[in-house]
């Protein structure tokens, strides 16, 4: 029989056999507890919520595919050069969307700056470092945008010094053009907003020896989008990552002319002395990101759009079993291109103004998260709800509908 003496010197034996084996053999071997995971959302008291709302940045967008968080978490195990997995994640995306080049950025809005950043400098160390003060360097200075496209997002080109020119008709684009013209501008979710198209903007753009760009950030799916602006002539295409993709949601894609993506870069970390220095982007994210798109690519959008249209028939059915309830399904053709429900309600037979439906659905257990709008109406999307969560969504709503019936 063993002794507690020689229990004890066995059992000291243990820790170095835990090391031999490393930590998952270790626990394989049943010689480790394995320590669950900690659930820092309950944690530190952060509120998870379903998400019925869409791919908001506020909502911090999507969720990754499980494939990517394993790219991530592998990635985080081994040292690399930032540049090499750039250029070689960028050949891979510039494949996948018919570009030139491309490169992972710290989201849509770094890509337009790191953009138009390439179109300023080219490949001039000097110019690079400049930035963003232009007086006296030699760069131009302005970017030509629709009216109706300049709402907020046009921030980003400015970050570099340019200025914004507006214009409305085909007759102002032309006037507007001159030796300060760096970059005409298009905004993808706006184009309805704007006298001029896609391909007239291009054409223009072309005839005058001017780079084009176009911010298509969530204007996937369709998956065709990807390539399509590339196609068309865009000599930068920039696009979210953490939307539809399910990539990072502090990653983004800049692809288009192989010069002017090489000149962009000079912008980019791990470069110092630039005002791209502070949008970094981790080599987990970059490889996330490419795993991500290859998949979205990939997969069989059809059978996607199927399932979100079973989850919003769920969903629509039960709100409109309540009297007085109507329910629109359609899919926005610019952005979000998925089908969403818009469901409105009679106040003489529903008295629910439509924040206080938000903050009781938000308020309960489990939370949801929808997008309300004006007159008794709101929006559904069902493309960020995990499998199930559409019952619970159509439960809820029902519930919260049915207890204000008049």
């Amino acid at each position: 029989m063993i002794n507690r003496r020689d229990l004890i010197k066995h059992l000291s034996a243990f820790p170095l056999l835990g090391g031999f084996l490393g930590q998952n053999g270790a626990e394989a071997a049943g010689l480790v507890a394995k320590v669950p995971a900690r659930n820092l959302a309950k944690e530190l008291g952060i509120r998870t919520f379903i998400n019925a709302a869409g791919t908001y940045t506020a909502m911090t967008g999507s969720l990754m595919h499980e494939e990517v968080m394993e790219t991530i978490q592998g990635a985080g195990k081994e040292f690399m050069m930032l540049d090499e997995v750039q250029t070689k994640v960028g050949e891979k995306i510039a494949a996948l969307t018919h570009a030139e080049a491309a490169v992972v950025t710290a989201g849509c809005f770094s890509a337009l700056t790191l953009g138009l950043a390439g179109v300023l400098t080219g490949m001039d160390q000097k110019k690079v470092e400049a930035l963003p003060h232009l007086e006296g360097t030699g760069m131009k200075s302005e970017v030509i945008i629709q009216k109706g496209h300049d709402i907020g997002y046009s921030h980003a080109l400015t970050n570099t010094g340019c200025k914004i020119i507006q214009i409305e008709t085909i007759e102002e684009l032309q006037k507007a053009i001159n030796e300060k013209t760096a970059l005409l501008w298009f905004l993808h979710i706006q184009s309805d907003k704007g006298q001029i198209n896609h391909q007239q903007w291009v054409e223009i753009a072309k005839k005058n020896g001017i780079p084009t760009m176009i911010d298509m950030a969530a204007d996937v799916p369709p998956v065709e989008n990807l390539w399509k602006f590339n196609d068309m002539g865009f000599d930068l295409v920039c696009v979210s990552g953490g939307k539809a993709m399910r990539g990072p949601q502090s990653a983004g894609i800049l692809m288009g002319r192989k010069h002017l993506i090489d000149a962009a870069r000079l912008s980019m970390p791990p470069r110092g002395s630039t005002i791209g220095r502070g949008m970094k982007v981790n080599k987990e994210e970059i490889l996330g990101m490419y795993v991500a798109l290859d998949k979205f690519v990939k997969m069989d959008h059809k059978k996607e759009w199927k399932m979100w249209e079973d989850r919003a028939a769920t969903i629509r059915n039960a709100a409109k079993s309540v009297a007085g309830v109507n329910v629109e399904t359609f899919a926005p053709e610019l952005g979000n291109h998925t089908p969403t429900l818009r469901i409105s309600w009679d106040a003489t037979k529903v008295w629910l103004p439509v924040k206080v439906l938000q903050q009781n659905l938000r308020d309960g257990s489990p939370s949801i998260e929808i997008m309300p709008g004006e007159n008794n109406t709101l929006t559904i999307t069902t493309w960020m709800l995990k499998p199930g969560e559409e019952k619970i969504v159509a439960t809820r709503l029902k519930e919260e509908l049915s207890k204000a019936v008049v």
